[in-house]
């Protein structure tokens, strides 16, 4: 079991020990620690809140709510809501910050606080270290009984959200009603069975929904991967649809299936998109170190130059304001459309893909090869107190030193035949290890490498 405080909120399992695990006196800890670094940076005494379809969600809610009512603040309750969506609501509302609860792509025994500040974007390095000082040192100061905040609800924000990105110029609403495609959605048991549909039947689409019960109890790894998504791939087959659709629990991951049941690839997503975006629009991108070369062969085909950060939403959007880059997102499947929101957002992901696949006329797997066939392997190993991971990066640095090496975010070594990155996670206790080539073999192989290289030096330690 897990409990993992970071600069960007605070997640981990529920059940077990305080200290150990996401637990009632964690969660209360937690929130009252962000309510009061925005009270105390804003003066703003108003929260916007919402969480997706998790079993927990409802209990940390209730739990979160009343720890800001208790600092005096006011709180909107979006409910069952996305992540883009809170995103959204944070600045239409005007208040000091935001909280999505969601653990995101982990399984159903997770949760999450994911922080936002007053502009609906994820809080800085800075910011985060300042709200996990506040969390460790519990210097809190909460409101007499005259002075608790307020509580209410508001379940309109999905339809605005869906409304402000058919109102996006490059949303063709009338090409895509036109193709009438078939959808089948795979909604993982979450907020996506609510958002999503609703998206595709005001652009005409017909759509199938799976695993569209709002349970929490997720019908297989909710992290949108090719060997989790079976299902959606068997029933795209069986009912002849034109593609499959999957997000993850919170809406901010997006993949899509072509129509022959294999996957169009999740780095593909933001390749597709931006490929779209540049057609229209010349300007700039930013992805992560993880995500494929692909994004960058498409910008530089426009005239665009392409910018590459650290892991993590906000290093991605800290460089898309920096560059003006007009999409970007990573490799994950998330879109960022500077024009609507700066944060990875599904719903306006499908919105330009189908527009693109629209204007192409193609079937989608044909239009999958209108682009670089780069192919990625994405392998794990677990943190464990041997594996000492400056060490080894300083190691791998000074053996790999004649090829191109980058130790901005953990490792990336560009090798001639491809490149691997590996990287402690954000939000799991593992090591990241991701490759890429033009033969997923060779990416494996890459990866392998790098592994057994980590393995001997561990041994050799030991």
């Amino acid at each position: 079991m897990s409990f993992i405080k970071s600069i960007s909120g605070f997640r981990g399992t529920i059940g077990g020990r305080p200290g150990d695990n996401l637990t009632p006196q964690d969660i209360v800890a937690s929130a009252a620690a962000f309510g009061q670094w925005v009270l105390d940076t804003t003066g703003n005494r108003t929260i916007v809140i919402g969480r997706d379809g998790r079993i927990s969600g409802e209990m940390v809610s209730a739990l979160v709510t009343n720890t800001l009512r208790a600092l005096g603040m006011h709180i909107v309750d979006l409910g069952l809501s996305t992540t883009p969506t809170v995103e959204i609501a944070v600045p239409l509302e005007n208040a000091g910050g935001g909280i999505i609860l969601t653990a995101s792509h982990n399984p159903k025994e997770w949760n999450a606080l994911k922080l936002l500040n007053h502009k609906g974007e994820f809080i800085s390095a800075a910011d985060g270290k300042a709200v996990l000082e506040l969390a460790d040192s519990g210097n809190i100061e909460y409101a007499p009984v005259d002075l608790l905040g307020t509580y209410r609800t508001d379940d309109t924000y999905i339809d605005k959200h869906i409304q402000m990105i058919l109102d996006l110029p490059l949303v063709d609403i009338e090409a895509i009603k036109n193709k009438q495609f078939n959808v089948v959605l795979d909604a993982i048991n979450s907020t996506g069975s609510v958002a999503v549909p609703r998206l595709l039947e005001k652009l005409g689409c017909n759509v199938t929904i799976i695993n569209g019960d709002i349970t929490g109890v997720f019908a297989h790894n909710p992290e949108p991967l090719r060997e989790h998504l079976v299902e959606l791939s068997r029933a795209v087959i069986q009912k002849k649809a034109h593609l499959g659709i999957a997000v993850d629990p919170d809406v901010d991951r997006l993949v899509f299936m072509c129509e022959d049941g294999e996957l169009f690839g999740e780095e593909y997503t933001l390749v597709a998109v931006a490929d779209y975006i540049l057609s229209k629009k010349k300007g700039n991108t930013v992805s992560n170190l993880s995500s494929s070369r692909a994004l960058h062969d498409v910008t530089v085909k426009h005239g665009g130059e392409y910018f590459a950060t650290a892991v993590g939403e906000v290093h991605v959007v800290e460089k898309m304001k920096a560059v003006n880059a007009v999409i970007g997102g990573e490799g994950n499947g998330g879109i960022i459309l500077p024009e609507l929101h700066y944060g990875r957002d599904a719903l306006v992901g499908i919105a330009l893909f189908l527009s693109h696949l629209a204007h192409s006329g193609k079937h989608i797997s044909t239009f999958r090869r209108m682009y670089p066939d780069y192919q990625m392997a994405k392998n794990k190993i677990a943190q464990s107190p041997e594996i000492q991971l400056d060490k080894i990066f300083e190691i791998l640095s000074h053996k790999y030193r004649n090829e191109k090496v980058n130790r901005e975010d953990g490792l990336k070594i560009d090798f001639a035949e491809g490149w691997v990155h590996l990287r402690p996670s954000n939000t799991e206790p593992i090591i990241r290890i991701y490759s890429e080539s033009n033969s997923v073999v060779i990416a494996n192989n890459l990866a392998k490498k790098i592994m057994q290289d980590i393995q001997d030096i561990v041994h050799q330690k030991g």
